[in-house]
């Protein structure tokens, strides 16, 4: 009996050659045999896309290192289910160490204070030797993390206080085509194994981009250094500039003034000598507030600006302050308005006459011609408001959001050059703003200008508040 070749290849028949074959017959879908782990390696690739596109997301957001390490490092234990914790190491050729300069899921403060060697734990060794490391077991973790300095391991043990023992973990270096920079590490505290070959593989790949992107912040951070030094270095160029001309007018008048009264072949009389010795004090006070400008100045500088409180009277100060300079002139009438009720302050009384004497001084220089200058005080629900007011020639609106600015210096219309060292204004904004006040200027050109600040009423004394009776008036 004849037997059907279909779907069997005898030992005798002939196969058919490969243009010959027939498509499989519907029946025979059924016997095609498909890998049971299709679905399963469609899902591991979906996660691998997410965790690939949440990493590009969160670089092209973010340049900050200090912002896009803890961003990168919280992406990573989120998405990955092993990953419990994470850091990234960086190397710092000053010292020779790997660095901590991101984390999640460790106390950084405690983890920053490591300082690991290249080849010491599992971060250096894989930084030194240039590959990922797989790490399945506790065994292996720490085996890896065996070699640590006592120092560096307790530091870590404070960092994961509260926190399990590593059970696995994967670590892969970060490295371009000329050098490795550092390492990131990330690792399971739940089930040991659970870091598998694929989540080396993944993180390697997603290593790339993270190099690429620390490279880059790194690149700007060493540029924005420069140019830090470069700007500092031209503000002092312009420190010395400014006030070598600055002091070269009074330190004139000075030599002039001492030498002619030092004339042995001409007599003044004890009037013009007295005139004389006045405009040698004068250009020695002119001398004094710059060399005092310039030291406060750098006192800001270096963050060392510290306020004394106390209960301040402020009219009290004003008044001190307008005896003080109406000496200086006699083409000025000073008014000073405050109410009756105005509060007792908690306030530093040598800082605030800073301000006072820097706004009245400069209210004298740019009114030469004379006339009024009004010190008021009024009373808010919070704060106090105090204000300065001269009818002299007035400040260009251009100029008006530059003010506060270091060494600014608004041109004027004056026929003759006024003395300052451009940092007394800068100087007040600082003290008002350690006081938690504020200081503005409205101004128009020809009609005068009015400096005001505040200061808030919330460090006041328990009997006095804004609004109320003074008490001690």
């Amino acid at each position: 009996m004849a037997r059907s070749n279909e779907g069997v290849v005898g030992a005798n028949s002939t196969p058919p050659t490969v243009g010959e074959q027939e498509p499989l017959a519907a029946h025979n879908v059924g016997s095609v045999v498909r890998p049971a782990s299709t679905h399963e390696e469609t899902t591991d690739q979906d996660s691998r896309l997410q965790v690939v596109f949440e990493i590009s997301r969160i670089l092209l957001a973010e340049q900050d290192l200090d912002h896009l390490l803890p961003r990168l490092l919280a992406t990573l234990v989120q998405i990955m289910d092993a990953a419990d914790a994470g850091s990234v190491w960086l190397y710092d050729s000053s010292e020779g160490r790997l660095v901590a300069r991101g984390a999640q899921g460790y106390d950084f403060d405690a983890l920053k204070k490591m300082r690991l060697s290249p080849g010491e734990g599992m971060v250096g060794k894989v930084f030194q030797n240039g590959r990922g490391e797989l790490y399945p077991t506790p065994e292996s973790t720490n085996a890896a993390m065996a070699d640590l300095t006592p120092f560096n391991q307790k530091a870590f043990e404070e960092a994961t206080a509260g926190l399990r023992q590593p059970l696995s973990a994967v670590c892969v270096p970060l490295a371009t085509a000329q050098t490795t920079m550092g390492a990131l590490a990330l690792l399971n505290l739940r089930t040991p194994g659970s870091f598998t070959q694929k989540d080396l593989d993944l993180l390697e790949r997603v290593a790339v981009l993270i190099t690429l992107a620390i490279q880059t912040a790194l690149l700007r951070e060493e540029l924005e250094s420069t140019r830090t030094i470069s700007e500092a270095n031209r503000l002092k160029a312009e420190l010395i500039s400014t006030l070598a001309h600055e002091m070269r007018t009074p330190l004139t008048s000075i030599k002039g003034y001492s030498t002619a009264l030092l004339m042995d072949e001409v007599t003044f009389s004890p009037e013009t000598q007295r005139e004389f010795l006045q405009m040698i004090d004068q250009e020695c006070d002119i001398l004094q507030d710059l060399i005092r400008d310039l030291l406060e100045s750098s006192i800001i500088d270096a963050g060392l600006l510290r306020l004394e409180y106390q209960p301040v009277h402020l009219p009290r100060l004003v008044h001190s302050v307008v005896n003080e300079l109406s000496r200086r002139t006699t083409h000025h009438c000073f008014v000073i308005d405050f109410p009756d009720d105005f509060p007792i302050l908690e306030a530093d009384p040598d800082r605030l006459l800073q301000v006072l004497r820097n706004l009245l001084d400069n209210a004298i220089k740019y009114s030469p011609e004379g006339g009024l200058i009004v010190v008021r005080g009024t009373v808010g629900e919070k704060e106090v408001t105090i204000s300065v007011a001269d009818q002299g020639i007035g400040i260009s609106p251009e100029h008006l959001n530059r003010l506060f600015e270091k060494f600014f210096r608004a041109k004027s219309n004056l026929g003759s050059h006024v003395v300052g060292s451009g940092l007394g204004l800068p100087i007040a904004r600082t003290i008002v703003e350690k006081h938690g006040g504020r200081i503005w200027a409205e101004s128009r050109l020809g009609h005068g200008s009015i400096f005001y600040f505040t200061l808030p009423c919330e460090r006041l004394g328990k009997s006095v508040a804004c609004g109320e009776e003074d008490l001690n008036g």
